[in-house]
């Protein structure tokens, strides 16, 4: 029987790169069943170009897959940077195939066939190291702009900056990951939610606004960089 236990932060996002159409029907159907936003990938090409564009919270990746496999994904995604969780799903089950997929950056193994029940408890176990307690930081500074997450207010020096929620949204969404594209759709789908702005024009409009508000040159920015084809980039540094 599977647990009925809650996930941990329901509505996490976790891609799902495996090239057998069932067992891909079969786990979106698990994870969403209890509360996560789960997408889809059919093989190790398509997951590469989909992690690093819509940055997922845990990535559970098939090994076995044509053209690009799971250890490469593993490995290139780690070399991008990519900070989220990867839990290896895999038939193939000996030791040495288990220590090559953590030496190349997956935070967990699990051998097929599995129970749902296992699954569920390791993807919960991931996220919950993923985000240790929840907690960040209050306040982040950057140069002379000061941002206080918990509080949403943000300054310029002495200047108390009137962000809409939206535009704090975006601002939360960039700081968090620096340095990293993200998309148009990744916007909406974590600042907004689609069905509220089915548009990405919405999102190019708020971030022109947070220019005006944020950037010392609005007409050159810095802080949040157009990378073009995909969305923005927070330049600003770690804070």
């Amino acid at each position: 029987m599977i647990s009925q236990a809650t996930p941990s932060h329901p509505g996490e996002r976790i891609l799902v790169v495996e090239d057998e159409q069932a067992m891909r029907t079969v786990l979106e159907d698990c994870l969403a069943r209890r509360g996560y936003r789960v997408l889809t990938a059919r093989d190790g090409e398509e997951g590469l170009e989909r992690a690093q564009r819509e940055q997922p919270d845990l990535i559970l990746l098939d090994i076995m897959m044509p053209r690009v496999d799971g250890y490469a994904v593993c490995e290139e995604l780690r070399r991008l940077g990519f900070s989220g969780r990867i839990l290896v799903l895999t038939a193939r089950g000996r030791v040495e195939d288990r220590v090559r997929g953590l030496d190349l950056g997956a935070d967990d193994y699990l051998v097929k066939p599995f129970s749902r029940e296992e699954l569920l408890a390791r993807v919960r176990a991931l996220l919950r190291r993923e985000h240790p307690g929840r907690r960040e930081p209050r306040t982040r500074i950057f140069g002379d702009l000061r941002v206080d997450l918990a509080g949403q207010r943000a300054w310029r020096g002495e200047r108390e900056l009137e962000l809409s929620p939206k535009e704090f949204a975006a601002l939360r969404l960039l700081i968090g990951h620096p340095g990293q594209a993200l998309s148009r759709s990744l916007f909406l789908d974590r600042a907004w939610g689609f069905n509220a702005f089915p548009t990405t024009r919405t999102v190019d409009r708020h971030i022109v606004s947070l220019r005006q508000k944020i950037e010392p040159d609005p007409a050159n920015p810095t802080l949040i960089v157009t990378v073009h084809g995909v969305g923005y980039r927070w330049d600003g540094g770690v804070g």
